[in-house]
């Protein structure tokens, strides 16, 4: 255990020395063989995952209302857990079967990272800047949220809908599968997926699309019993939030600057007025 330590740890040590080199431009990374490139790369998916467990220390007004808006939400939706856990679980013999297998499957960390790996390595072999970024995104971004989702599962200890024990059951520090229901492991790797590769399209149909696809494990996991609305709903909230981290210190770090004149993403703003409220979104 002592050497995997020491090399875990001059793993990082190395990684950090490549973190805090001026980025590089194109036709610099252009230069560097497959070995430099993946060092490169290695340091800019650990300083995105440092970046984004650091963004809450630096949140301004509008994160702030944005955590607001969300803390305020998913407590609304928390009043109807009950209820839309038994439509939704009433609804398991109605599913059709290949769904509800795609949602079981693409959610599993085995699909994620088989699905993050083959987009970096082709990226890194080809030397296709756009496609290593991508990768550095989806790997940085779900080893992000997989840490979160592992802590958070052992320390709230959420009893899932399948005990028939209620919404306010719980077992912190249990250990216990049936008290691991917050988060959604499966929400946060497939919609952490599919929220990244999104960010690399313009076209908001094709956006959508993904989004959609993203979406099936979510609803699967909650008409099988194992999560609540209120677990999957966050869920979505900590891969966004998290994916958009990691992709906005690549842009400003300027990690992979053939990729400055690409549009990405969607820009959220939360817009107040007298009597109202609401999310824009802009594509």
């Amino acid at each position: 255990m002592k050497k995997y330590i020491f090399l875990i740890a001059c793993c990082l040590l190395t990684l950090t020395s490549y973190s805090q080199r001026q980025s590089l431009t194109s036709q610099e990374q252009d230069s560097l063989n497959i070995w430099q490139l993946a060092k490169y790369d290695g340091a800019s998916a650990l300083g995105g995952l440092f970046h984004a467990y650091s963004r809450p220390i630096h949140w301004d007004g509008d994160d702030w209302a944005t955590f607001g808006f969300v803390a305020g939400g998913t407590a609304l939706l928390y009043f109807v857990d009950d209820e839309t856990s038994e439509f939704f679980r009433n609804q398991e013999d109605s599913s059709p079967t290949i769904l509800k297998e795609f949602g079981e499957r693409f959610g599993s960390p085995q699909v994620t990272y088989g699905i993050t790996g083959s987009v970096y390595l082709f990226g890194l072999f080809t030397k296709n800047e756009p496609v290593r970024e991508t990768g550095v995104l989806l790997i940085s971004s779900a080893t992000a949220v997989g840490l979160i989702q592992t802590v958070l599962k052992t320390t709230v200890g959420r009893s899932r809908p399948q005990n028939n024990e209620g919404k306010f059951a719980f077992k912190p520090f249990s250990g216990e599968a049936g008290f691991r229901s917050f988060p959604s492991g499966h929400t946060i790797l497939s919609f952490t997926t599919a929220y990244a590769i999104s960010k690399q399209f313009d076209n908001p149909w094709v956006k959508a699309g993904i989004y959609t696809v993203g979406m099936i494990s979510p609803i699967s996991r909650i008409v099988n019993g194992a999560h609540w609305l209120t677990d999957v709903a966050l869920s979505i909230a900590i891969s966004v939030v998290t994916v958009d981290a990691i992709d906005n210190y690549l842009n400003a770090k300027k990690r992979y600057p053939g990729e400055d004149d690409r549009k990405k993403g969607i820009t959220w703003n939360i817009n107040f007025g007298v009597g109202s409220m609401g999310i824009v979104g802009r594509f």
